[in-house]
């Protein structure tokens, strides 16, 4: 386990979380922002990816688990992400349509920004949200993030501008 909240537990994604991984990224209503659902290939990648980050940097999106449950419902996490001419620290977040709206991503994300600062000495951590995901940009503001500035990225054949909200470390 990385992170631990009142709710929810945080730990590695590992190949036996496939088929979970599977309910999220292949849901086209999820994965709007990102041009459409994914295929199973997409989803290996993304799996291997994430993988790669934890042997890489000690961190990725991890698997969001439901205490109550133990049953995986999303994935949140830090990762390195372009930005303009850099790379930035960025919180990640995507959870099972049934588990919307019931401030789980917001929980999640709080934890990972507190992982940051804290554990990481991180300066400032960010959220890269498309321009037209509402739902992930209220999620980045209650998580005291504020939108500091645009960039258009291309993915999928598609020009999707992107919003970064930033938080700092309190001094």
């Amino acid at each position: 386990m990385i992170l631990e909240t009142e709710r929810l537990y945080l730990r590695e994604l590992d190949q036996g979380d496939f088929e979970a991984l599977c309910q999220i990224l292949k849901d086209p209503a999820v994965m709007y922002a990102y041009e459409g659902a994914f295929d199973s290939g997409e989803v290996q990648e993304w799996l291997d990816r994430q993988i790669f980050r934890y042997q890489k940097w000690g961190f990725g999106l991890w698997a969001v688990i439901l205490k109550e449950s133990g049953e995986l419902i999303g994935q949140c996490g830090l990762t390195m992400q372009p930005w303009k001419e850099q790379e930035v620290l960025e919180i990640g977040y995507l959870f099972r349509r049934l588990y919307w709206h019931k401030g789980y991503a917001t929980e999640a994300a709080r934890a990972c920004k507190d992982y940051a600062f804290k554990t990481l000495g991180a300066d400032e951590v960010c959220s890269i949200i498309r321009d037209t995901n509402t739902a992930s940009q209220n999620v980045a503001l209650r998580n005291g993030m504020s939108r500091k500035d645009c960039w258009t990225k291309h993915y999928r054949g598609v020009d999707m501008p992107h919003y970064r909200y930033v938080v700092v470390q309190p001094v």
